[in-house]
């Protein structure tokens, strides 16, 4: 477990502080200032006003954990995926159920000139049921195909529950790293500014050049020119951000200055080992397959008749003289008869054949591009990794050091200023280059916690 926080960068960034011999001591940018004789000192969890987010200090703080939390209880698109597998639930029972019987109540051998019911001996009132009945198989063979469609729609819904995971998670770290640039920009504002007043004093005593104050002027309106830039894509990815938490695009975001990461060690044939036991969209695609089986062997029933039984009772009224006429009862069988099979029956077999063909391959396709980008994701991250762990333990600490000695010499006229500042900037990218690494190993692990089935980092 590791804690992002100022304290910590300090400990391997700062081997120690720089002193203006004007009176003036200075960190590095991102990090902390520190203004002699009254102490002031600026951490990041205090740097955090900037024109982006007004009123920031009323907003409470979004951690992963809680956004992850919107996401999964108010994600609309999340709950339409829920409802649609509770609606294909209510299914199968459906499709095991007969077809409901007929009931029929009918008026026969009514002669149309006196509509006299009890003239003519063939007049008659009836009523009647009959029912239908598939050929045995065939209910179950439909109610199997419901239920395993009703379950994979339950794994769609566990696989869209790892997508939107996936996609908080990113952009929860996207927002972390647009604080993170643009507290290493308001940093290093403060320090260019302080460094044209360096400038501008040793102009004025004959030890500097006016074009050491006109260069860090120039540098400093570039830096002014990239936080508008980042307040803008920042803004753009709140708004998407609030989408998926179902808020208005609107609403202010607040991301805390410290977040717990994990670095764990990654094999790639482990993680894709474990997808195919984990991953949801394999059993989805498993349970449709088992479907297709099913509606295969559904259609070659077809072959066979299904059948309709019936019964009916008609009630003759009694002769105008009085005498009694017998009522009638009656039963019926009828079967279907699939005398055109060549063209419906043996078609459908065949169309229900080469959709199992097509869920087969369909299954081997997602194998084989999960096994792929789980390899492809793996390698990025385990890069994003090492590049983090160079530039916190080696380039940057070397890149401080040599800006120290550079700044020393410039106070004493024994180095260039452009020099110090070319440096000086190079150390401003190497502390960007490492929010970037850490944000792009805790993307790759949000992407292969998704590819997986499996969280592989810390929520």
């Amino acid at each position: 477990m590791a804690i992002i926080t100022c304290s910590r960068l300090l400990s391997y960034i700062l081997s120690e502080k720089t002193v203006f011999t004007f009176g003036l001591a200075l960190f590095l940018p991102g990090l902390c200032l520190h203004v002699a004789p009254h102490s002031v000192r600026l951490t990041w969890a205090e740097v955090l006003a900037y024109e982006s987010r007004p009123n920031h200090s009323e907003e409470a703080l979004l951690t992963l954990k809680l956004a992850l939390d919107h996401a999964l209880t108010g994600n609309p698109g999340l709950a339409e995926i829920r409802a649609r597998a509770e609606a294909l639930a209510a299914v199968p029972a459906q499709m095991g159920a007969l077809p409901d019987p007929t009931v029929s109540f009918d008026m026969q051998n009514v002669p149309t000139r006196s509509f006299d019911l009890r003239k003519e001996d063939m007049t008659m009132l009836g009523v009647g049921i009959s029912q239908a009945f598939p050929f045995p198989g065939k209910l179950a063979l439909r109610e199997r195909i419901a239920e395993k469609e009703a379950l994979a729609a339950v794994d769609s819904v566990d696989e869209a529950r790892l997508r939107l995971m996936r996609e908080v998670k990113q952009s929860w770290w996207r927002l972390f790293y647009y604080d993170r640039a643009l507290n290493l920009l308001n940093d290093a504002e403060g320090f260019f500014l302080q460094l044209i007043d360096v400038a501008q004093a040793k102009y004025k005593v004959g030890k500097g050049s006016q074009q050491d104050v006109q260069l860090v002027q120039l540098e400093l309106s570039k830096l002014k020119e990239e936080k508008l830039n980042l307040i803008g894509m920042r803004h753009a990815q709140s708004a998407r951000f609030n989408v998926l938490l179902d808020r208005t695009p609107e609403s202010p975001i607040r991301i805390p200055s410290e977040a717990e990461f994990k670095l764990p060690t990654l094999v790639p044939s482990v993680l894709q080992a474990k997808a195919l036991q984990m991953r949801p969209l394999f059993a989805q695609h498993n349970k449709l397959l088992d479907a297709a089986v099913a509606r295969v062997d559904l259609a070659k029933k077809d072959y066979y008749p299904d059948f309709t039984v019936g019964a009916g009772y008609a009630n003759r009224q009694n002769t105008p003289t009085g005498e009694v006429r017998s009522d009638f009862a009656n039963v019926q069988l009828s079967m279907s008869v699939p005398v055109y099979a060549d063209q419906k029956q043996a078609k459908a077999v065949d169309q229900r054949q080469s959709e199992l063909l097509q869920e087969q391959y369909s299954l081997q396709d997602e194998h084989h591009k999960i096994q792929a980008e789980i390899a492809v994701k793996a390698a990025e991250y385990e890069h994003g990794k090492e590049k983090l762990q160079l530039l916190e333990h080696e380039i940057i600490p070397q890149a401080q050091q040599t800006v120290s000695s550079l700044l020393a010499g410039y106070q004493v006229s024994q180095a260039d200023f452009s020099d110090l500042l070319r440096t000086q900037l190079s150390l401003f990218q190497y502390q960007t280059e490492y929010w970037q690494a850490l944000v792009s190993t805790q993307e790759s692990l949000a992407e292969l916690s998704a590819e997986v089935g499996e969280v592989l980092s810390h929520e």
